[in-house]
């Protein structure tokens, strides 16, 4: 599905609040790596969470980007605009037979959970169901579409892996991975489907995210080998944090680079004080 003979990465921010300085944190490493091999970098508002992201967060970041000074390569891309996409590949996993209708609420996993003593992983409740009772939730109740892990380990094996920045191989079973959501109740389409089909129709070859998206990386490699995508390389920088063991996190409006700006911070003391926070 690449088009592109060249290196090309992004920086992929959701508009649900203010880009704070572990936002632009990893955007400078975007930035910075993109320099530094001559690579093309792109801009992608991921606004896929209508019920979340707000038309004005999306303003203001596209402000305090061209405030920060960093140049992309291209117009942002939404994707809002890229439905159809990621409806065409939903139904190609469908079809495929990776994907199980799921009719729990998160109540109904949480008592689940607890009672079977489950740590993250989805105990796989509607994975069961017989055909003729999948219709008839289907005809009431909304449902989600999980990851069916003995359906992707039958057709591709338990051992896969993904490649570094250093393409080194990291090693990973898919039976780890879980059943995780690839379509959801409410919008539709997962992160996780969504990333994995922009990545592949925008020819990124290297991937750079924070370290909390790292655990995403097997059911992402997962995704482009069922959808026949070819697979970037991925580098996970370290977080800015808050405190010893919290992240910065747009939840708490931490060190938004609005207010920075509002207080009169220059570019240069935003640079300096993302220097001291560099993780160790």
């Amino acid at each position: 599905m690449t088009k592109h003979n060249v290196l090309r990465t992004r920086f992929a921010p959701s508009p649900t609040g203010l880009l704070h300085l572990g936002n632009v944190y990893s955007a400078l490493q975007c930035e910075a790596w993109a320099k530094e091999n001559r690579a093309e970098l792109l801009l992608r508002i991921e606004d896929i969470d209508y019920m979340r992201c707000k038309a004005e967060f999306t303003q203001q970041i596209m402000d305090d980007l061209t405030w920060l000074g960093i140049a992309f390569d291209e117009e942002p891309s939404f994707q809002s605009s890229r439905l159809a996409l990621y409806k065409n590949a939903l139904d190609t996993l469908i079809d495929k037979g990776v994907l199980y209708p799921c009719f729990c609420t998160r109540k109904d996993i949480q008592e689940t959970t607890i009672r079977h003593g489950s740590l993250d992983n989805y105990p796989k409740t509607c994975l069961t169901l017989s055909s003729e009772d999948i219709r008839i939730l289907k005809q009431s109740k909304p449902f989600s579409w999980r990851l069916n892990t003995h359906a992707v380990q039958s057709m591709l094996g338990d051992s896969q892996y993904w490649l570094n920045g250093c393409q080194e191989k990291v090693l990973f079973q898919v039976s780890e991975i879980g059943d995780v959501i690839i379509g959801r109740k409410d919008i539709q389409y997962s992160y996780h489907l969504a990333v994995v089909v922009d990545d592949a129709a925008q020819g990124i070859t290297h991937v750079i995210r924070g370290e909390d998206l790292k655990s995403s990386t097997p059911a992402h490699r997962i995704l482009q080998q069922l959808l026949g995508y070819d697979s970037p390389l991925y580098i996970h920088h370290g977080l800015l944090m808050q405190t010893t063991d919290e992240k910065l996190s747009k939840s708490k409006q931490a060190f938004a680079l609005k207010a920075l700006r509002e207080q009169g911070l220059t570019l240069i003391e935003v640079r300096n004080r993302l220097k001291n926070l560099t993780p160790p």
